[in-house]
């Protein structure tokens, strides 16, 4: 009975310390796919009338903001983009606050690249990651120079400066806005030179576009006719205040053909508001999907 009962008990502990590596093993998992959102700062939009002589201004990539924890890639949520160690071999190890960048007007391209669970390594050596500021104390004009040091010692194919100029007036900072759209570019960013880096939106970061733009719930399809017969004619979707209206204009035939699911999160551009509040001229910009992957059975 007593030799039964040592069995028992080594038995007992086997199961114990199993269960133990097992919870370490499940709780890694868990970090390595999810950690807190990073607090980073977000846009307003700029309004003619700022003070642009606090500002500098630089391009406004259409990429996917990614914070490197100076470990990992993260998403705005905290999802871990899952980069070939390779890409971020040669990254700092402190933090630092940017976007994935394949070039202009690829963003569906770069998304669908960074959002996979298995990393493609021959889509992954067409992105590069901008960053743009410091998460650090001091003024932004002194994180900026301590940016510069950081990726010339970083001397990395992969990690590039986002370069800064001072802003100066508005006719010129349109002029150079028209400039930027008509080489495919999205458009510009301010950002103001004594600011703090903090989390939220302020006016400290301005975008500034040639448009408008705010994201949108798909809930419907709506039938084409004529030539689009067959085809999806427009989308009705709905706003984060619950009001709801049709985009019909943006779409490729390929797009018409597999329009996004209810229950996608789109964004499209917009030129001001009509009479009863609601996006005038709306057309479709793309899926706003930047969130990487989830395994299944996501812990």
């Amino acid at each position: 009975m007593r030799t039964k009962s040592r069995e028992g008990i080594q038995t007992c502990q086997v199961w114990r310390a199993f269960s133990l590596l097992l919870a370490i093993i499940l709780l890694t998992l868990v970090r390595v796919a999810q950690a807190s959102p990073p607090p980073v700062p977000l846009a307003n939009t700029y309004q003619q009338g700022v003070r642009l002589q606090e500002y500098w201004v630089s391009e406004k990539l259409d990429g996917v903001r990614a914070y490197w924890d100076g470990e990992r890639l993260l998403s705005r949520k905290g999802n871990v983009y899952r980069a070939p160690a390779w890409f971020v071999a040669d990254f700092p190890g402190i933090p630092l606050d940017g976007e994935l960048w394949m070039g202009r007007q690829r963003f569906a391209e770069l998304s669908g690249a960074v959002r996979k669970r298995v990393p493609v390594d021959s889509e992954w050596r067409e992105i590069r990651f901008h960053v743009f500021d410091l998460p650090a104390p001091g003024p932004f004009h002194s994180r900026y120079e301590q940016l510069k040091t950081w990726v010339e010692k970083a001397d990395s194919a992969y990690l590039k400066l986002v370069e800064q100029e001072p802003a100066t007036n508005h006719a010129a900072l349109m002029a150079r806005l028209d400039r930027m759209v008509a080489d495919g570019g999205e458009g510009l960013m301010l950002k103001r030179h004594e600011s703090r880096y903090e989390a939220g939106r302020s006016d400290d970061l301005l975008k500034v576009k040639a448009f408008e733009d705010a994201e949108a719930v798909v809930v419907a399809h709506v039938a084409g006719k004529g030539r689009l017969k067959g085809l999806m004619g427009a989308l009705q979707v709905e706003l984060a205040d619950g009001r709801r209206f049709r985009i019909g204009s943006g779409f490729s035939d390929e797009l018409r053909a597999r329009p996004p699911a209810p229950g996608t999160r789109i964004t499209f551009k917009h030129y001001g508001f009509t009479a009863t509040g609601l996006p005038r001229f709306a057309s479709f910009l793309r899926v706003r999907d930047d969130e990487p992957e989830q395994s299944e059975g996501k812990l």
